[in-house]
């Protein structure tokens, strides 16, 4: 590409001439280079983008191939997230210029042009953004960087590199963040409040084994104790956060001694193991409440977990595996293997 052609192009971003037919929109841009490539970094309006771009450039119909390739209910989170009008998305879109768009720059004026086609671009990330603006009814300004020249085998290897080592933000530190943002439901305040307990307090059954805002090994992260928590959310219903903490922790902490007698105490902390005595609990508290309506302490559950313990070997423990359901299943056969309705008989 000759930087300097199209040497007459207006100066500023706002020359776009936007809605005619064969015009030329016109936008001022920045030419980087990074390693062997060059690029150009410029803002343009939503509508423009969302009209001059394709997903996939063998595709007949660019809208129809928007629609195949993309999650049209994320590209429409994104949109109402727009329409909304306090969002933002400060994320540049990253494409690659195709023949359509005849791009052109003028150096001296920091210009960049390009015919109003919609093939001009190829998305190499980004895609449900500009679908997104597609279906959005509110237009703004948009981050941009623009590639040139690329042959297909480059854009093949720049939409891997994009997409395979950018590392994306884990989920449990979003939900770790989530308070600060001010975006938590009350059941996620609920039990980030628990986590938060079963983490500090200084008698928790699990101090020590919990890992708030990242994934760890041998460690509970927050994502796995809500997924956890959400099985057994109904049990505790209009309860408080100090109240659940100082239910579960009295039940864990009977499982904790259980398998340490079996010396598989770090299990506590597994996510299989966690998550199947989680499911096990509104059975082991139902019990509990039978026989001490309301009294859910470490000497009641106890008399319900150990012997439910007792009935199985160290072999049924020691490998959880990855899903809970066999393990829970494991649980509850010993758990009801050791009910009896009695005799029967009378004084």
């Amino acid at each position: 590409m000759d930087p300097n052609t199209a040497a007459g192009f207006a100066e500023t971003a706002d020359v776009a001439q936007e809605g005619e037919q064969g015009e030329r929109p016109s936008f001022t841009a920045s030419l980087l280079t990074q390693g062997k490539h060059r690029f150009f970094t410029l803002s343009m309006p939503s509508d423009i983008l969302a009209e001059t771009c394709v997903v996939e450039p063998r595709n007949e119909d660019p809208e129809e191939g928007f629609q195949r390739s993309l999650d049209r209910k994320r590209a429409q989170d994104i949109a109402n997230y727009i329409d909304a009008g306090m969002g933002t998305i400060p994320t540049s879109i990253v494409l690659s210029a195709q023949p359509e768009a005849d791009l052109k720059y003028n150096r001296p004026n920091r210009t960049l042009s390009f015919e109003k086609n919609r093939r001009a671009f190829l998305i190499l990330d980004g895609q449900h953004r500009v679908f997104g603006f597609r279906l959005a009814q509110q237009r703004l300004r948009v981050p941009v960087v623009i590639y040139n020249g690329l042959s297909r085998t480059e854009e093949a290897r720049l939409f891997m590199d994009i997409n395979t080592k950018q590392r994306p933000v884990p989920n449990e530190l979003i939900l770790d963040i989530k308070r600060l943002a001010e975006t938590e439901s009350n059941s996620e305040a609920l039990m980030r409040d628990v986590f938060d307990n079963f983490e500090k307090n200084a008698d928790s059954p699990l101090l020590g084994l919990m890992s708030p805002s990242e994934r760890r090994k041998g460690k509970i992260s927050r994502v796995t104790f809500n997924n956890a928590m959400k099985a057994i959310f109904d049990s505790f219903t209009g309860a408080s956060a100090d109240y659940v903490y100082q239910v579960l922790s009295a039940y864990l902490l009977c499982c904790k001694s259980s398998l340490r007698e079996q010396t598989l105490e770090e299990l506590i902390s597994n996510p299989t193991m966690f998550k199947a005595l989680m499911l096990l609990f509104p059975t082991v508290a139902e019990r509990v409440n039978d026989r001490h309506p309301n009294e859910f302490t470490v000497s009641h559950f106890d008399e319900i977990v150990a012997p439910m313990f007792q009935r199985l070997k160290r072999s049924d423990l020691a490998n959880p595996g990855k899903s809970p359901t066999p393990l829970y299943e494991t649980f509850r056969k010993a758990l009801r293997s050791g009910f009896t309705i009695g005799s029967g008989t009378t004084a």
